[in-house]
């Protein structure tokens, strides 16, 4: 071999000799590199990158690992960097409240995959905190300390794809929710066999009430895969609202998939909407249980609160509902039903419930003592975030006996800040009764359209604690059609504008309660001590109009084969106060009869009931002047002889079959002329 042949050889032999030194002489400077040199220049270029002093305070180490990729190739041969940096601190901005750091960190430990940083990716397999105290704050006007200054988009992505974490703290500051608590997180003894590897307690306040609960998790919290799930359990109380889950998370970086026994308990449903942000009526307290299903998506997630059970007050309640995250307001859907609803459990949803049930759910107001009609007012402000598609089925109502309420069926719609309820139905002694309300809480006043229909209503079962009744054979029908502004259901009865009609035009009808009426003592007397009977009963009608919450009788008539009995007057919903005036006619002979004419009159709270006593005195006076020249004559007053000719019902019946009518919310009805 010639020397001109070996000197190349030569040559790529000393320069991959050269390569390899180089090679090894990096390798030896990395593995005795002291790492410490370099904190300035990280500490600068941290502090310069997010706008805030940080620094790492205590020893920073390198250590070099075996490949943790799974690939069964040469990349498995490259060996990872490991760095720890102790006692770490990172400055929160000049305005925060929670202290001079937004994060003091014990350790910071994580392993590097080198090659993606070719890609410009920062791949973190594992990020280990021990020892953090976090400190999260926002201010009022929305400026909060975790997001950092930024001179534009970065070529770097960050991939971090697990997160350990050991004892610590993290207090979460936000006025704008009102929201002030701490959670201490600690290790727990690896031998749980759910999984759960780090215990939490957490206190504070929101909204200005206390929050107190404890729970557990699994102490690697794996982002990105979405085979492990991540197991959770907590139980947490805000104020009388108490929260209790038990499950597991897959892939927390994206709520990929929450799975969860959730249980929840409370004064009333209404005070969920600051955790849930979903608008429920006000009720007594409840408590339910069951499986909460979903996941986020771009438009903010769906979940299915399925198959629940619980009660509410003294009702039972189960059913499915689903949150559907979509564009202008997300959607809330699905089935309600209670087997054995008691009527008093939903008085709140009017507040018409006692002040001790107010006081408990805690957002409502006293109802003064002298008034019957709810004063309570409706908050409209939540309307506007979401809208409803919910049916509620009643299927027994528990109720008092002089309340003949059997069922309940109600379509509940909300859409763009306006309240449906159609229908809103009930089952009423042996009948119906049918109402359409609307009611648009847009504006500040609601504008309200009700429109309700009575059918077959038997008058034994409207009053099954009037023993007089029990024989009647007749049913009620009725209509009405109202409209009005307001912002509860005083307000809005005591500004209402439209009719209400009310007609029974066959059956009979206790002879007792017409002699009563009458005040015909004699036949009262008779009736008691040898039986009732019944009348036939032509027709009873009624027509009032309403006009600015007052309720003018344009007709109420009740004409029978015995008697007339002709009712006048008003009924003020706005003052809640009667005054009406009741003349019965009697047709033919009536023995020892004082009849007068009744006033209905005081208010929905105490009301009374009198007797003309100047008609009276006056059939009295006569019968002691007559007494006074023959005492057989003393007994005419007192013996009343009616017209023989029965009411002409005709016209009345055809007036009250016309379907009412209502102006629009806000304007009166047009006059009419009385009959």
């Amino acid at each position: 071999m010639t020397t001109k042949k070996i000197r190349p050889v030569r040559l790529l032999l000393c320069t991959l000799a050269l390569l390899a030194a180089l090679f090894a002489l990096c390798i030896a400077l990395l593995l005795t590199f002291d790492w410490n040199r370099a904190k300035p220049w990280l500490n600068q270029t941290v502090s310069e990158a997010t706008g805030r002093p940080f620094a790492i305070r205590g020893d920073l180490s390198l250590s070099w690992q075996k490949s943790q990729s799974d690939q069964d190739s040469w990349r498995r041969w490259i060996p990872w960097p490991r760095l720890s940096a102790n006692d770490i601190v990172f400055d929160n901005p000049e305005w925060a409240k929670t202290g001079p750091h937004m994060a003091e960190i014990g350790q910071l430990t994580f392993s590097l995959s080198p090659l993606p940083l070719l890609a410009h990716r920062i791949v973190l397999p594992e990020l280990e905190l021990n020892a953090p105290n976090i400190a999260l704050e926002r201010q009022q006007n929305g400026e909060n300390n975790w997001t950092f200054a930024s001179s534009g988009p970065s070529a770097w992505q960050l991939d971090l794809q697990k997160l350990v974490l050991a004892k610590g703290t993290v207090r979460l500051l936000d006025p704008v929710s009102k929201l002030d608590i701490k959670a201490d997180i600690d290790s727990l003894p690896a031998t749980s066999a759910e999984g759960y590897g780090i215990g939490w307690k957490v206190a504070g306040t929101f909204n200005k009430t206390a929050v107190s609960g404890d729970g557990r998790a699994g102490a690697v919290l794996s982002l990105q895969n979405s085979s492990t799930p991540y197991p959770l359990q907590a139980s947490v109380r805000v104020g009388k609202t108490a929260i209790a889950i038990q499950g597991t998370l897959t892939k927390p970086s994206d709520l990929a998939a929450l799975d969860l026994r959730l249980k929840l308990s409370g004064a009333s449903m209404s005070n969920l909407f600051p955790l849930t942000g979903i608008v429920l009526p006000a009720t007594p307290p409840f408590a339910t249980e069951g499986h909460l299903i979903g996941k986020l998506n771009s438009a903010g997630g769906d979940w299915i609160y399925e198959k629940f059970s619980g009660h509410v007050g003294s009702s039972d309640l189960s059913g499915t509902l689903e949150y559907v995250a979509q564009k202008p307001r997300p959607l809330l859907k699905g089935t309600l039903l209670s087997n054995q609803l008691r009527l008093q459990d939903l008085a709140p949803l009017i507040g018409a419930d006692s002040n001790a049930s107010k006081a408990n759910r805690g957002d409502g107001v006293a109802q003064p003592s002298g008034k019957v009609l709810p004063v309570e007012q409706f908050d409209t402000t939540r309307w506007g975030s979401i809208d409803a598609d919910v049916k509620f089925t009643g299927r027994k109502i528990i109720r008092d006996k002089e309340l003949p309420i059997q069922d309940l069926v109600a379509d509940v719609h909300m859409k763009d800040s306006v309240l449906s309820l159609t229908p809103l139905n009930f089952g009423v002694a042996g009948g119906n009764l049918i109402s359409n309300i609307k009611l648009d809480g847009s504006n500040k006043l609601i504008k309200a359209e009700i429109k309700m229909s009575a059918r077959h209503l038997k008058i034994k079962q409207l009053f099954p604690a009037l023993e007089s009744a029990q024989a009647s054979l007749g049913e009620v029908n009725g209509d009405a059609s109202l409209s009005a502004v307001g912002n509860s259901v005083a307000t809005l009865l005591g500004a209402s504008n439209g009719e209400v009609k009310t007609l029974i035009n066959q059956g009979t009808i206790s002879k007792f309660l017409l002699e009563a009426a009458g005040l015909n003592i004699g036949n009262v007397v008779i009736s008691k001590l040898f039986g009732d009977k019944q009348v036939k009963l032509n027709c009873l009608a009624s027509d009032f109009a309403v006009s600015n919450g007052v309720m003018d009788a344009r007709t109420f008539v009740l004409d029978t084969d015995d008697a007339i009995i002709n009712i006048e007057g008003q009924v003020n919903l706005a003052k809640e106060t009667l005054a009406l005036t009741i003349n019965p006619k009697n047709k033919g002979l009536r023995i020892f009869s004082l009849r007068a004419p009744l006033h209905l009159t005081g208010t929905f709270k105490d009301p009374d009931v009198g007797v003309d006593k100047g008609v009276l005195a006056l059939k009295a006076g006569g019968a002691v002047a007559l007494g006074v020249l023959a005492p057989v004559a003393a007994l005419l007053p007192l013996i009343n002889i009616g017209p023989d000719q029965h009411s002409d019902c005709a016209g009345l019946l055809a007036e009250a079959k016309q379907k009412p009518v209502a102006p629009p919310p806000g304007k009166t009805l047009k006059s009419k002329n009385p009959h």
